[in-house]
């Protein structure tokens, strides 16, 4: 039996004999494994986007939004606001309004919210502050309604007005004094959520222009993240007992006049969303490397006809069948071995390259890299199992008569 170490030796010779095969070869699981890797952690990069833009949103939020108008009004508030294992809740109101700054007007989202806002909806602000119980006529702007929907940038103290349409033909406009500017929060998950292109004003204030008492809904925050589901359902039976909405109409919520929707809801919405393109992924990485699989052992049966004579020398040397068909195995799976560290590199630089790109968070799980190379190497033993037999069974007569 031929030593594993020389087998080894006449393998490298081979490969680097010839070089273009070889190369070929090498090419296909490169092509397979780089696949493999770089889908795969772009779907876990994915993943981690998604969970990042819904903490974005908020903190252990539940949100209470109406489908109808004078639904909500400072009752409902307090029943959300004393629901255990609430820890903080805004009330909310946005309508479309025209904002005026200098001589720019432009159509913008305007929400009516408490100073719990900040702190429920998880907003940062990149200048000045935030609402308070106190306020009056001031705002707080988004970062794109500061710097990119007028001429010119709006800054901190500066006066724009708000239009609010009131009826068919009335209106009502006031001027608000700029008081914060909110950090671009690159978050576009949720519009009704975007405050990057929103201007917050009092609830207050939006209820005296427009002549009204009710909210919209509201942005309530959970003490904490488990068990929130059985906070946002308290909430529910809470604002459904008092709304006249009997326990049978409750479990069905397309009859309810209000949506409700928590942290832990959007986040399985979203797992599910990126488990199934992690997976769609996966499945066409997996396809590259079966096509690379099939190119290995094609060109590794051209290697097999092409060495037919060779065969037939190492068989009338005295090299067993075992030792030829050793020499084959070994030989394809230091192919895989040479295409599974290319590709591995080849796949992490790229899934690092694209997800820069797009600015999603890097993941790399480390056990992502050794799986990527195990398979390189499993195509390699796997695809040169058939070539090799065919090589040990070859007769050494007909090898060396082979032209």
């Amino acid at each position: 039996m031929i030593p594993l170490s020389q087998a080894i030796k006449i393998a490298i010779g081979s490969i680097s004999h010839a070089k273009l095969r070889s190369g070929l070869t090498v090419l296909g699981i490169v092509i397979g494994v780089a696949a493999v890797i770089a889908n795969v952690s772009l779907g876990a990069s994915f993943n981690q986007h998604f969970t990042n833009e819904v903490a974005n949103i908020g903190s252990n939020f539940i949100y209470v939004e109406g489908r109808e108008p004078n639904l909500f009004y400072e009752n409902e508030l307090k029943l959300v606001e004393h629901t255990p294992g609430i820890s903080g809740v805004s009330p909310l109101k946005g309508q479309t309004a025209r904002i005026t700054y200098m001589s720019g007007t432009k159509n913008i989202e305007v929400f009516g919210v408490s100073k719990d806002y900040e702190e429920v909806a998880n907003t940062h602000l990149q200048k000045g502050s935030f609402l308070s119980d106190n306020d009056g006529y001031v705002a707080v702007i988004g970062y794109d309604v500061a710097n990119e929907k007028f001429d010119r940038n709006v800054s901190l103290r500066n006066s724009i007005d708000i239009t609010f349409r009131v009826g068919e033909e009335k209106s009502v406009t006031r001027t608000f004094r700029v008081k914060g500017i909110i950090e671009n929060p690159e978050n576009t998950l949720v519009h009704a959520f975007n405050d990057n292109e929103a201007v917050i004003i009092p609830v207050s204030v939006m209820n005296e222009m427009l002549g009204e008492t009710d909210y919209g809904g509201f942005f309530a925050m959970a003490e904490k993240l488990e068990g929130i589901e059985e906070v946002s359902e308290e909430v529910d039976r809470r604002l459904a007992r008092n709304l006249g909405i009997s326990e049978r109409d409750l479990e069905d919520k397309d009859s309810r006049p209000y949506m409700i929707l928590d942290q832990a809801e959007v986040l399985e919405q979203t797992d599910g969303l990126a488990t199934a393109l992690s997976s769609f992924l996966t499945a066409v990485a997996l396809i590259s490397l079966l096509v690379g699989s099939i190119g290995i052992m094609n060109i590794m049966l051209v290697s097999v006809t092409e060495r037919t004579r060779e065969i037939g020398i190492l068989k009338s040397l005295g090299y067993t069948a075992f030792d030829i068909l050793l020499l084959f195995m070994v030989e394809s799976i230091l192919l895989g071995v040479f295409g599974g560290v290319l590709g591995g590199a080849l796949g992490v630089a790229g899934a690092y390259t694209v997800e820069t790109l797009l600015k999603l968070p890097v993941v790399f799980p480390y056990s992502l890299i050794g799986a990527g190379f195990i398979a390189a190497v499993a195509v390699g033993f796997v695809s040169g199992v058939y070539p090799a037999r065919k090589a040990a069974k070859m007769k050494p007569v007909d090898s060396l008569r082979y032209e």
